[in-house]
Formats: C-alpha cells, structure tokens, sequence
C-alpha cells in the first residue's frame, strides 16, 4: 500500500462525509429544526429595545 492508495481512501472517505452531509440537510427529520432557526430572528420582535453600545459604556464609565 503506497501513498497514492492512502489518498484515494481520504478522497473517499471525504466524498461520502460530504454526501452523508447532504443527506442530512435535506432529510425531512432536519426540516423542523431548520424551520425553527428560520423564524428565530422574526421571534424577538416582541422584546423591549436595548440601550445602545454607547449608552452602555457610558453608564459603566460613570
């Protein structure tokens, strides 16, 4: 077994990560999850507005 062999196994082995990757992403399983992440930004809308990087730094600098 020389060294081209040892690449062509890492070659594979990368191929079939990727494909069981992509398998993954799209599986139905995933999809809730996916959708969820989605709406997180939209969730918060409901929060009170923070003070401001400035307005913090002023209160912690006195």
């Amino acid at each position: 077994m020389d060294i081209n062999d040892f690449r062509s196994i890492i070659t594979v082995m990368g191929l079939l990560s990727f494909l069981g990757i992509c398998a993954w992403a799209y599986s139905r399983q995933a999809q809730a999850g996916f959708e969820e992440a989605a709406r997180l930004p939209l969730d918060d809308d409901d929060l009170p507005v923070s003070m401001s990087r400035q307005e913090q730094e002023g209160r912690q600098n006195g």
